[in-house]
Parts: structure tokens; C-alpha cells; sequence
């Protein structure tokens, strides 16, 4: 039986997308004669809790555990702090603001978690040494994770795998951040550094691949998934003609063009006004919120700002209509969210506001699983809207996704050891 360190930022008790890819890999490995252990911060106050997750950890798995300090702790103390996601970065920070997000920027590179790097190298370097381990996973973001793995790589001359559930350079948010010519340079021989030292690189989608690819020739693409069984199970769908968004929206993730289509088709139609709810469940940043009000349909949308997981497959399953909103960034072809995997499951059309070119519409075009439409194209949405409702007064509002037993979290674990196993 081979045996993997996997070492991950995010673990539970901490909910949000960024705990799931791993603790399903973890949940499924035994199954095919691997043994995970994981390492993680200790006693790390999360944005996000979710304490349901930690029953999906098999009681086997050893989970070795360090403090972190984390800069983010102290900004917060002078400042409002509006989450750790680097994507909600405050678009009109005060002049103290600024500042804060310019030594983030520049100082803490490739993140403010940066002071876990040495620590930890020297706690599983002497655990390495003492214990059998054949491959090391590291998984960001945070980046500095990565760090980690390749210090114990020239260290220790350990195989390696290095997964990218985002990209780094590329992420939507690296535009975003108040960086000077030196630190850009510094990001890109850091992340150039781990892509040509890893033994192999694992990404979530095929624009990723393309593009490290160019860097290393290891790169392997393993996409999200889901974790429940397929079945069709009669659910009962909301009364409402209901369109349900699940997870952060931040402000690059603002689908404006929705807000408008909606705002006419309300004025329009008195009907659909008094039928329809938006449903955001997960956290919105402020100035999606702000947009919202400026229109009439703020009466129709409910926020809720975080449920379980489990929670939250029950309302995919009731709701209507289900919303993806990509970020409307350069490397939008290449964003695929993980909730696409559980709407697959849902069996609710998916109406995602995205590049029709991405890899995101390709996945819901192979599947069969609802529609795509680009950021600018406002009658197009508009129209695809009042069809959805049209066919929802008829009580003939389905879809029957194909073809996506592939992304299942256990056949995704199996692609998984096989890379581990030929390294």
C-alpha cells in the first residue's frame, strides 16, 4: 500500500468550496490501496465553518496539525476586514485601506500565509525522515503550500504532486492586487519554480492545462465533482419559479446583464414578478448588493448567507433554475466553478452567465445540462429567462443531464492513484 502526505490549508471544521476537492480524494483513496495522512493548520479560525464535514473523514486517517500566524489577524484589528477570500478585496478602500492592501500585496508573497512555509518544512522534514512516505500532494490556494512541497523536494528529493484547484498568476483576483513590477516578478519565478519541480502538476480544467503546460510537461487534468449517488429520486421543486446561485459573488463576479434582464422582464410581465425568487446563498460582496437595490427585482431576492452543504443539495435539488455567474476576468475561459459538478446532479436546468467558448460551457454542453450565455449578451439571457418560465407555467421545466457519472468523486480519486501510482 502506498502512502501520500497531503498537505492542504483548508480541512475541517472549515466549509466553502475550498475543503471539498481533498476531503473527497481523502474519503475514497483507501479504496484504492492508498493511505492518505494529511496535514493542516491547527486551531485556525475560519471564515467559513462547517463542523457536518468532519464526519466524511475516515476514521483511519491520520491528520498531523501546526499552529499559523497569519498577518490577516492583525489587519483586521485596524480595519474592516471583509473576509479572507482575496476576491473580496474592497474595490474603494480608505486611504489606511490602501496601505494595508499594498503591504499584503508586496510583503506576504504568494500569501499572507506565508510564515506557515518554514515551520512546517522543518516539522516534515523531521517527519519524513521517521516515517514512510512515497508521494507528497500539495494543494493550493494558498499558494504557500506549494512552497512547502518544494522545499521538502529539494530538501528530501521527495516525489511531488502539486495541484492547482486555481491557477496562480492567472486567478481572477491577481489583477485586482496592488502589485509592484518586483513582486508580479517574484509570483511568476515562484509559480514557474513549482510547475518545473513537481513531479506532477494537477489542474481543474483543460484552459488551465493549456496554459501550464507551456511551463511543465506533467500537467494532468482532474476536474471537482460531486459526491452523491445518481438517482432520480422524486424532489419536490419550489412553487416559486425559483433560480438559485450557490457561493461566493464577489465583485468580479457581478452579472450585471442579469440584474437587467430581470428588471425589464418584471416590468413587463406582472405574472412572472409575483412567481419569481432569486436565491444567493453564500456570501455577496457589498457592491453586488448595492447593484441589486438600484433595480425592482431587490423584493424578489433572498440572501442567505451560509447553510451546510448538506443544506445546500437539498435546495439545488428544489430550485427551478440553477445560476452560475463566472467572474468576468481575463481568465474567465478557464474558471470552473465546483458547484457545476453538483448542479449536474441536481437535474435543474443550469443557466450559467460565462464564456461560451469556456470549458465551462463545454461541460454543460456535453451534458446536456442547460445553457451558456456570454457576459454582454442581455437579450440573449433575457429570452432564454422567459422560456425557462414559460415552460415552468407548463409544468414542463426539466433536463436530464448525460454523461456525467465521470465526475463522480470516487472515479475522480481513481484518475487520481493512478498518477500517484506511476510517479
Amino acid at each position: 500500500m502506498k502512502k501520500v502526505l497531503i498537505i492542504t490549508y483548508y480541512w475541517p471544521p472549515a466549509g466553502g468550496s475550498g475543503v471539498q476537492r481533498w476531503l473527497k480524494f481523502v474519503k475514497y483513496l483507501g479504496d484504492f490501496d492508498i493511505e492518505p495522512v494529511v496535514y493542516t493548520v491547527k486551531n485556525k479560525n475560519y471564515p467559513i465553518i462547517d463542523k457536518s464535514l468532519a464526519e466524511e473523514i475516515p476514521k483511519h486517517v491520520k491528520v498531523l496539525q501546526k499552529p499559523i500566524f497569519e498577518p490577516n489577524t492583525i489587519f483586521s484589528i485596524f480595519g474592516k476586514n471583509k473576509g479572507e477570500s482575496a476576491g473580496f478585496l474592497n474595490p474603494n478602500p480608505t486611504f489606511f485601506g490602501r496601505i494595508m492592501q499594498y503591504i499584503r500585496a508586496n510583503f506576504f508573497i504568494p500569501d499572507a500565509r506565508k510564515f506557515w512555509i518554514k515551520p512546517s518544512v522543518n516539522y516534515l522534514t523531521t517527519y519524513l525522515k521517521t516515517h514512510k512516505i512515497d508521494v507528497v500532494i500539495t494543494t493550493g490556494p494558498p499558494h504557500s503550500m506549494h512552497l512547502i512541497g518544494l522545499k521538502l523536494k529539494q530538501r528530501l528529493h521527495i516525489k511531488w504532486i502539486a495541484d492547482f484547484r486555481d491557477p496562480w498568476t492567472e486567478i481572477d483576483y491577481f489583477h485586482q492586487l496592488p502589485l509592484t513590477k518586483k513582486a508580479i516578478k517574484k509570483h511568476y519565478k515562484l509559480e514557474k519554480e513549482v510547475l518545473q519541480q513537481a513531479d506532477s502538476v494537477l489542474v481543474v480544467s483543460n484552459t488551465m492545462k493549456a496554459s501550464y503546460h507551456k511551463i511543465s510537461p506533467n500537467v494532468t487534468v482532474i476536474p471537482n465533482g460531486f459526491d452523491i449517488e445518481i438517482n432520480n429520486d422524486e424532489i419536490t421543486p419550489d412553487t416559486k419559479f425559483s433560480i438559485t446561485h450557490v457561493g461566493l459573488m464577489n465583485a468580479d463576479r457581478n452579472p450585471k446583464i442579469l440584474w437587467e434582464a430581470l428588471d425589464e422582464i418584471v416590468h413587463e410581465d406582472l405574472n412572472f414578478k409575483n412567481d419569481f425568487e432569486l436565491r444567493l446563498i453564500g456570501k455577496v460582496d457589498a457592491s453586488i448588493l448595492a447593484e441589486v437595490k438600484k433595480h425592482e427585482i431587490s423584493e424578489n431576492i433572498t440572501v442567505i448567507n451560509y447553510v451546510s452543504h448538506k443544506e445546500v443539495i437539498q435546495y439545488q435539488k428544489q430550485s427551478q433554475v440553477l445560476l452560475i455567474a463566472i467572474n468576468n476576468v481575463p481568465s474567465a475561459k478557464g474558471i470552473v466553478t465546483g458547484k457545476i459538478f453538483e448542479y449536474l446532479l441536481a437535474n435543474r436546468p443550469i443557466l450559467a452567465i460565462a464564456p461560451t467558448d469556456g470549458d465551462l460551457a463545454k461541460i454543460i454542453e456535453e451534458t446536456k445540462s442547460g445553457i451558456a450565455i456570454g457576459f454582454s449578451a442581455k437579450e440573449t439571457l433575457k429570452n432564454t429567462i422567459l422560456d425557462f418560465y414559460s415552460k415552468y407555467k407548463q409544468g414542463k421545466l426539466e433536463v436530464n443531464p448525460e454523461n456525467i457519472a465521470q465526475y463522480h468523486r470516487k472515479e475522480l480519486t481513481g484518475r487520481l492513484s493512478e498518477i500517484i501510482n506511476s510517479i
